[in-house]
């Protein structure tokens, strides 16, 4: 037999490595000298340079960057070992730089993504990968695009400071200084989210609150995203707001694809399609997936548990799910493929005492399920 393991993260408490580790153990105990493949994967967010790099190889790279607030931040991004580099916005102009008494999305700026951008096509990479999950920044990939060799004015000749609470005064956009390498590279955004730009459903309405925008500050930097996208729109000659996924990051989706091109691409896919997962699937009898909770949401977004089932039902594959928590609707997993859902949850236990002990759990939860599975294949017909 061959099992492959292509688990999320159980954001806060284990890694996908670690889950990966751990079902690796459990196998070799349950269904001792089967094969067994570890792909751990995300969605575009935390964790995903780090499941990339143990699925493909490649090393860790460091850079420092502008973070959202100005301040100087460590963005860890990866090489692939086919020349592939992978990023999480969030590492450069991540929410999580942002105390919570400074959160103010007109003072924020995605720089710092721009200078990642920067490093690794200076240094020769043409294929880029990049998750914007996570985001502090509504300021339409403006910063981005001013680290990458853009210009940005006001009806002065005067440069604009390149935040969100600034692009309402650009008069004009100017790109004919951008880096020369970008038109040689192919940029692939993760991205889950299909928001336009503007509007009630657009970046700032529907993200800018977690970010710190009040009402007050919501109108007008809703009122000034609208501005800074007609001006780049008459400097480019097409439109950046209206597409699917255009209002993702505060508006840096818009920009990677309206200005660079780049491609969106749903997280879970595009991860998958990376690591050549479908080829990982030749001869697999079993996968196990799984995420911290998983329900209606995950089914209805395709998160990386029905991802992997989706993969999987196409080769007649059963997918196990081992999860955190279950919410209302994770029965949906059932209509894709052979699959059922596991808890590590064994009892009653805060949220608190769950995390801590989140690996012994897990491993219990994965022999329970192994157990059952070899029960099942030891039934007389």
């Amino acid at each position: 037999m061959k099992f492959i393991f292509a688990p999320d993260s159980f954001k806060g408490s284990l890694t996908a490595l670690e889950c990966c580790d751990i079902l690796e153990r459990v196998t070799a105990r349950i269904f001792p000298g089967t094969d067994t493949v570890a792909v751990p994967v995300a969605d575009g967010g935390e964790g995903t340079v780090d499941a990339l790099l143990r699925a493909m190889g490649g090393k860790r790279m460091v850079t420092h960057v502008t973070g959202p607030l100005f301040e100087r931040e460590t963005a860890v991004w990866g090489l692939l070992s086919d020349g592939t580099a992978v990023m999480e916005m969030a590492q450069a102009s991540g929410l999580p730089y942002v105390p919570e008494d400074r959160k103010d999305p007109r003072k924020a700026t995605s720089l710092g993504t721009g200078e990642m951008i920067a490093v690794a096509v200076k240094a020769g990479v043409r294929n880029i990968l990049i998750g914007i999950g996570g985001s502090a920044t509504n300021d339409g990939g403006i910063g981005m695009l001013a680290a990458l060799g853009a210009r940005f004015t006001d009806g002065e000749g005067k440069d604009v400071e390149p935040i969100g609470g600034e692009i309402k005064n650009v008069q004009n956009a100017d790109f004919s200084g951008l880096l020369p390498e970008l038109r040689k590279t192919a940029i692939t955004v993760i991205c889950d989210v299909t928001n336009p730009l503007l509007g009630e459903n657009g970046a700032t309405f529907i993200y800018g609150p977690q970010k710190g925008a009040t009402p007050a500050i919501r109108d007008e930097l809703e009122a000034g995203m609208a501005h800074y996208a007609a001006v780049v729109e008459k400097a480019i000659g097409r439109d950046i707001s209206s597409f699917p996924g255009a209002g993702a990051a505060g508006g840096l989706g818009a920009t990677l694809g309206g200005v660079l091109g780049a491609q969106l691409k749903s997280g879970i896919d595009a991860v998958l399609d990376a690591v050549n997962f479908d080829r990982k699937l030749e001869g697999v009898s079993l996968a196990i997936t799984g995420e911290g909770r998983i329900d209606g949401q995950s089914v209805r977004f395709g998160k990386v548990p029905v991802g992997v089932a989706r993969r999987c039902a196409a080769k007649g594959i059963p997918t196990l799910a081992i999860v955190g928590g279950i919410g209302e609707g994770a029965e949906g997993l059932f209509d894709l493929c052979e699959s059922t859902i596991m808890t590590t949850v064994s009892g009653p236990m805060s949220l608190e005492k769950a995390m801590a002990d989140a690996p012994a759990l897990y491993e219990y939860a994965a022999e329970r399920l192994l157990r059952a599975v070899r029960i099942g294949m030891n039934m007389k017909q």
